[in-house]
């Protein structure tokens, strides 16, 4: 054995070697075991940073929701606020109307350039829960650099309302992946997609109301999940008929909560 030659030359005399000594051989042994757990640990460590198991205890999983529960006849309408809210009085009217609660994802930015809004929507026992503080592009961020983007926006939505976003978020851009919506979990919150995007953010390079429309009604199905906008025209613009229309066909519109 090479190790029995390379003691043998360390230690002068007889000649030293593992097998005469079968103590040091099973320390030896022991000692080679822990130096391979170790290295082993490391690398999957460094490989799973951030990463955490699907159920991390807290009341939320690192799984992405994509749609409410597809065995009723309703879906869920959430809106999103980034800084601006031109339709956000329309879309609190509309929603009183049809007797809908809604669903908000809001920025902290959107927070201190609407603390109005914000009190009006919490006042209408609609839910609020969190778009992150800034809006920012969450994957090239560090873990920790995650979790404060979310709990600003938290705390700051505390302080306005004395209420918690937890325990839901969505991703800016809704660009993420197993690793952020882990990091998120982690901290308490539960990603939540859509299954429909209505692209009314795309006004300002010529989506037209009549295409959102469109776009939301021929693709209605139990439980889905539709993304619209405060800081558009268009969402005010087209509430109340997507609303009625889709009534008529027997769906009921529900808030988040209620619709998974």
């Amino acid at each position: 054995m090479k190790i029995n030659k390379f003691l043998s030359n360390m230690i002068p005399g007889r000649g030293f070697t593992l097998e005469r000594f079968p103590i040091v051989k099973g320390i030896g042994v022991v000692i080679l075991l822990i130096c391979v757990l170790v290295v082993i640990g490391s690398i999957l460590d460094n490989g799973k940073k951030d990463i955490i198991p699907v159920d991390v205890g807290l009341g939320v999983s690192s799984r992405e929701i994509t749609h409410g529960d597809q065995s009723k006849k309703q879906v869920v309408f959430t809106f999103d606020g980034g800084s601006t809210a031109q339709s956000g009085e329309k879309i609190l009217q509309i929603l009183a109307k049809h007797h809908v609660k809604g669903t908000f994802f809001i920025t902290g930015k959107f927070i201190r350039e609407n603390q109005a809004l914000v009190k009006e929507i919490n006042a209408g026992g609609h839910e609020i829960f969190n778009h992150t503080y800034d809006h920012q592009h969450l994957p090239v961020m560090k873990g920790e650099e995650i979790i404060k983007e979310l709990n600003r926006m938290d705390m700051l939505l505390k302080a306005t309302l004395g209420t918690s976003s937890k325990p839901f978020f969505r991703l800016p851009y809704g660009d993420g992946d197993q690793r952020v919506r882990g990091v998120a979990a982690r901290a308490g919150y539960q990603s939540v997609m859509w299954t429909v995007d209505a692209h009314d953010w795309e006004q300002s390079i010529g989506v037209t109301e009549q295409e959102v429309i469109d776009r939301i009604m021929s693709n209605l199905a139990s439980g889905n999940i539709y993304l619209m906008h405060i800081g558009d025209d268009i969402t005010g613009n087209v509430l109340d008929k997507v609303f009625t229309d889709i009534e008529n066909k027997g769906y009921k519109i529900v808030s988040l909560t209620q619709g998974l």
